[in-house]
């Protein structure tokens, strides 16, 4: 894998970043067509997209050291490296801080990050929030699947060991594939396993990756059909809720009540707002019929 691309002085730019890149980019540039479509302003694609990345990077963060406690008070000083290289031009400083604080970021509260920076933005404009959803739905899908290839090639979010053809080993992941890092997320490594083996794993990355990106071709396909307003977002809810439920299943992450992980908590509630959304507005629609 290629965790780091290049180096400029002591900032090192990753793989994973640059796919985030990548994906708010693509996602900005396809929405402004969608938007334009459907008659809306373009600037209001770009302004959407902007809070999203900002809402959905503390979002991310917020959530990642909620699970992970153990290391917050390690981020927290590294943004006050951050801080302090920024008011000293310190440069070295500040990529230290950067690399601190910068690790770690978990897609569902990224989501939850930039759902709610978007929704005040949606209501300081006056729009829609059920059409303004229904019109970004599909891209969030597009953007998480391309966010996958990030954590791919940073060797990061991987699954429990694998025997199957296609499983792949991260030797210099974060962390690394090893029976030890493996070990430390609650999974029992056979005895005969030595700790400082790399072991093979789910590619778990690409498993969600496909799964998001059929999953954006569906909701487009939707787009173009008649349907009620909300039904679109509702169907992202319940699908990527979904995927993410069953893929947890083989992915390493810590594991509460019931032996489900936190993500899998998450993934169940926006399966049951989605059915509950779906059940009511398909009865609101069979009354106002008849």
């Amino acid at each position: 894998m290629y965790p780091e691309l290049f180096s400029i002085g002591p900032i090192t730019i990753s793989s994973f970043g640059v796919m985030i890149v990548i994906a708010f980019l693509s996602v900005n540039f396809l929405l402004r067509k969608e938007f334009l479509n459907h008659g809306y302003k373009t600037e209001y694609a770009d302004d959407m997209i902007f809070r999203a990345a900002v809402g959905g990077i503390l979002g991310a963060k917020i959530y990642f050291l909620i699970e992970n406690y153990d290391i917050a008070i390690e981020n927290i000083g590294g943004l006050w490296k951050i801080f302090y290289g920024i008011l000293t031009l310190n440069s070295s400083l500040i990529a230290s801080g950067i690399q601190l604080f910068g690790s770690g970021l978990v897609f569902l509260g990224g989501f939850i990050g930039g759902l709610i920076f978007v929704t005040y933005y949606i209501k300081k404009k006056s729009l829609s929030w059920l059409i303004m959803a229904d019109l970004i739905a599909p891209y969030i899908a597009l953007g998480h699947g391309i966010g996958r290839i990030g954590c791919l090639l940073v060797g990061d979010d991987y699954g429990i060991p694998t025997s199957l053809p296609w499983g792949i080993s991260f030797p210099n992941g974060s962390p690394p594939s090893t029976a030890y890092n493996i070990s430390q997320t609650g999974y029992i490594i056979p005895q005969d396993v030595s700790f400082t083996q790399v072991l093979t794993v789910h590619p778990t990355q690409i498993y969600e990756m496909i799964l998001y990106f059929l999953i954006f071709y569906f909701l487009k396909f939707l787009l173009k059909k008649n349907h009620f307003n909300g039904e679109i977002f509702i169907n992202y809810l319940f699908l990527a809720g979904i995927a993410r439920f069953m893929v947890e299943f083989i992915r390493l992450n810590p594991r509460y009540y019931f032996d489900l992980s936190g993500a899998q908590y998450i993934s169940l509630l926006m399966m049951i707002i989605a059915i509950i959304y779906h059940y009511f507005s398909r009865k609101t629609q069979i009354h106002a019929s008849d």
